[in-house]
């Protein structure tokens, strides 16, 4: 991905997932649109008049959660905010990785600039200067269960903001006052409200649920490529994608795979050489049957994007201000937007999804490799079966892939657990949700390569009968990273290159129809 020069202009609206994967990876810059400064400083006024009234007003003037009813003095309102900052950073496990961590900086800054918040100009700022100096907060993975939203992750970044803490500075881990000094940048001293700001809110499960997804979009349109590779490898019929089947059932990814399958399976010399001599009246639902399937993964995955792309230009801190004069006139209301129940049910479905895409898959490396069915293609696709063993645990492999991923399917967000004294009492679980995606989608990268390997392996069983041109210029792609296998050796390798490749692009001129074009990052959005 190349680095755009124009950068991204933050005004609160919805971001792509293409947007938030390039900010992610450091290909796109960010900074503050113009047209938000107003909104930001007319909410922060209305903050300002609450913090100097008498009235109660959540977050600002008075306790958190179940503490809510207790006041506190004007002389207090600072330490009150920095002191939950520093009490919800009770996070634990390995770190979000720097992309992760990034996409977090990016929604939440993006965010601020709705002027719903009430913070002061100087927070987004600081979380765009974090971006352009490549610091990173250091956010352990697991203490959310995205009630109030991601509140021990966004403590850690928010730890950063105020000089605590450590970060990562091009992957050297140092003190956050430290690396916010190389970099010329002050902590914050957060003012009323602002801590608040920071911690409520659902942008660590956006972020890792959307880059997971990111990578899935990608991943579904390539078992398009994998099924067309084994469907010439195997002798089968793409007579199941013609347009006239898909068009009497219109789901709209299925008529899409079929369409992709069909363009990938062009020009094959495979499938002319028994067109008029084939004695099976069709094939088996793993090849079959893949436009319904592959299809249907592909609604879901989209459904999720939507999802999240919503959430990435929604305010989701609590309490909302909402500004009705430019002096501080306007209202504060408490509410729920924090609470991650529409990001926990579709990150849970995309890897529902993509688990079924991990079982068709390997129900076609069997078929590649299993001398039963295998078309007479040589056992495992091995020269020398018997000392050699070929694919036979490449497949093995598959299926415990396709376990861990079926396992992981389980939904988290049918789960709560009553936290904060009973006042956060239903919670949705996630980030969990979205932490077991990353992981699926992990998988289903090392199954895709898996099913790259045999396939490509089983066409060169064909030769000298060429495979579709587009399924031909594929395996020609997959030599580059993996050489045939002539005798037994260390595969593990192999397919770490293979899903490194594919995670990096190197495959993605097959994927056919993108979700989304990359963003034009001019003007605002």
């Amino acid at each position: 991905m190349t680095k755009s020069s124009a950068p991204l202009l933050l005004n609160g609206d919805p971001l792509t997932l293409a947007q938030l994967e390039a900010v992610a990876t450091a290909t796109l810059s960010v900074a503050i649109a113009p047209g938000s400064t107003n909104r930001i400083l007319a909410s922060r006024a209305v903050v300002d008049r609450a913090a100097a009234g008498d009235a109660a007003a959540y977050g600002i003037n008075t306790g958190f959660g179940k503490l809510a009813e207790v006041r506190v003095a004007p002389d207090q309102v600072a330490a009150l905010q920095q002191n939950l900052v520093r009490s919800h950073c009770c996070g634990v496990g390995e770190p979000l990785s720097e992309a992760e961590v990034r996409g977090m900086l990016l929604l939440r800054a993006n965010v601020l600039t709705k002027g719903f918040s009430g913070v002061r100009i100087e927070v987004a700022e600081l979380l765009v200067a974090m971006l352009r100096h490549r610091i990173h907060p250091v956010v352990p993975s697991r203490g959310s269960v995205g009630a109030s939203g991601d509140l021990a992750p966004l403590a850690h970044l928010a730890l950063a903001l105020i000089g605590e803490g450590e970060v990562f500075v091009r992957g050297e881990r140092m003190q956050a006052v430290k690396a916010l000094a190389a970099a010329g940048l002050s902590p914050l001293k957060l003012q009323a409200k602002e801590g608040l700001a920071l911690l409520n809110g659902t942008q660590a499960m956006a972020s890792v649920g959307g880059l997971s997804l990111a990578r899935a979009q990608r991943v579904v349109r390539l078992f398009d490529l994998t099924g067309a590779m084994s469907l010439e490898g195997l002798r089968g019929t793409p007579a199941a994608f013609d347009a006239r089947i898909h068009e009497a059932r219109p789901h709209a990814g299925q008529i899409a795979a079929a369409a992709h399958l069909r363009a990938l399976m062009e020009e094959s010399e495979i499938r002319e050489s028994h067109r008029l001599n084939d004695p099976r009246v069709q094939d088996a639902y793993c090849l079959r049957c893949m436009p319904q399937v592959h299809g249907a993964v592909r609604g879901v995955l989209d459904h999720a994007t939507a999802v999240i792309e919503t959430e990435t230009g929604s305010a989701t801190d609590n309490p909302l201000i909402f500004a009705l004069t430019d002096d501080g006139g306007g209202d504060i209301l408490s509410g729920g937007n924090f609470h991650g129940a529409p990001l926990a049910f579709a990150l849970d479905y995309a890897a529902i999804g993509l688990a079924d895409l991990l079982s068709i898959s390997e129900r076609r490396i069997d078929r590649l490799i299993n001398p039963d069915i295998n078309e007479g293609l040589p056992p495992f696709l091995s020269d020398n079966p018997g000392i050699s063993s070929g694919f036979m645990i490449s497949h093995v492999t598959a299926a415990a892939l396709l376990n861990e991923a079926k396992v992981l399917a389980h939904p988290a967000s049918v789960d709560s657990v009553p936290t904060s004294g009973g006042k956060e009492d239903h919670v949705s679980m996630g980030m969990t949700a979205a932490l077991k995606l990353r992981q699926v989608v992990e998988n289903a990268e090392m199954v895709l390569a898996i099913e790259l390997m045999t396939a490509a392996q089983a066409l060169e069983f064909r030769l000298p009968l060429r495979a579709a041109l587009q399924v031909e210029a594929a395996c020609a792609r997959v030599r580059e990273f993996v050489a045939p296998l002539r005798e037994d050796r260390v595969l593990a390798g192999d397919i770490a290159t293979l899903a490194a490749a594919i995670r990096e692009g190197a495959f993605d001129e097959w994927q056919g129809d993108p979700p989304s074009p990359p963003p034009v990052p001019e003007g605002t959005f």
